[in-house]
């Protein structure tokens, strides 16, 4: 029994050897370098009043979605509507006098066929009513535009998003120009701060790593802004799906700033013993154990591999380990 289980320990590695070979390479490694991305919104646009006045309702609060052009609060101005009153009062009475000087017209046109009355004083009649009537347009040319500021007291989303500040509140008195509330539109992106170093390495539309390897999803480098600012360069990467319910959330992001040649085996072929790391090569009919250092792990195509960083050469090849077996003596 003892020689049967020997030899099917020389037998399996044997056979684990033919069907799970793999060849030692010199593989390009992107570099990848993590930094720490915001949830920001692409546009940041304020919603300001157009008058002034008193705050007399806000519709909306933040996180509250919005469309562009929809009413968030409402600015009214108590002057606006005394001088509406008095530019009424005004058109009243010139179409009082409008009413008094056609009146006369009229009289004085019968008075001319009669011959009671001069051409001339007709002319000064016809001229009076002209004047009235155009006094009255201009009156109520001014009521116009004293109604559309009144209506300016609407206070309307500039853009379609999200509103993330309100700092005003409802009785508030407010300036001509005053922010009411930030509104957050554009899209939902992740915004990076990185170094100018690595400018030279950013490629729009680039595949960005989001989280940790155990569980990483895929961006894209939507958008690098030209202007670098405080020797950092802010790009947007859009994620799918992305989470944006809370603005300016931190998200570790990693991204790809250079490439390197590395040696690159499988991690599952790496075997550690008494503190130090092996692998097994096959040198023709015969395999050996090799001692070998290795460095940084790197995920390809699914398949976790790590980096030799000495004990091994380009083309070797290499094949699992056999595992390690116990041989009870005759004696026990």
């Amino acid at each position: 029994m003892t020689l049967f289980v020997s030899i099917l320990a020389l037998i399996l590695p044997g056979l684990a050897t033919a069907e799970a070979e793999h060849t030692a390479r010199l593989t390009t490694v992107i570099e990848w370098k993590a930094v720490f991305g915001k949830v920001e919104a692409r546009d940041n646009v304020p919603a300001r009043s157009r008058i002034g006045g008193t705050m007399v309702e806000i519709t909306v609060t933040e996180g509250t979605s919005v469309t562009e052009g929809q009413q968030i609060g409402r600015i009214d101005d108590a002057k606006l509507a005394l001088q509406l009153d008095s530019v009424e009062a005004q058109i009243d009475a010139l179409r009082s006098q409008l009413e008094n000087a056609q009146t006369e017209l009229t009289r004085g046109e019968d008075l001319l066929a009669r011959g009671v009355t001069t051409a001339q004083r007709l002319d000064a009649l016809r001229t009076q009513v002209d004047v009235l009537t155009n006094q009255i347009e201009a009156t109520a040319a001014e009521k116009r535009v004293i109604a559309q500021q009144a209506a300016e007291g609407a206070v309307l989303a500039p853009i379609s998003g999200r509103v993330l500040n309100v700092p005003l509140t409802q009785g508030s008195v407010v300036m001509p120009g005053e922010v009411v509330a930030m509104i957050g539109g554009g899209g939902f992106f992740l915004r990076l701060a990185v170094p100018e170093r690595h400018a030279s390495f950013l490629r729009e539309g680039a595949d960005i790593q989001i989280g940790n390897d155990d569980a990483a999803s895929t961006g894209r480098l939507a958008k690098v802004y030209p202007q670098i600012e405080n020797g950092r360069v802010i790009a947007d990467v859009e994620v799918e799906g992305m989470d944006a319910r809370y603005v300016d959330a931190r998200v570790l992001v990693r991204l790809p700033v250079g490439e390197t040649r590395a040696l690159l085996i499988p991690a599952d072929l790496v075997t550690t013993r008494m503190g130090l790391d092996f692998v097994t090569v096959q040198q023709g009919d015969q395999t050996a154990l090799r001692v070998i250092v290795p460095g940084e792990h790197h995920r390809i195509d699914g398949v976790d591999m790590v980096e030799v960083l000495s004990g091994l050469e380009d083309g070797e090849t290499l094949v699992p380990s056999a595992p390690v077996t116990y041989t009870p003596s005759e004696g026990h």
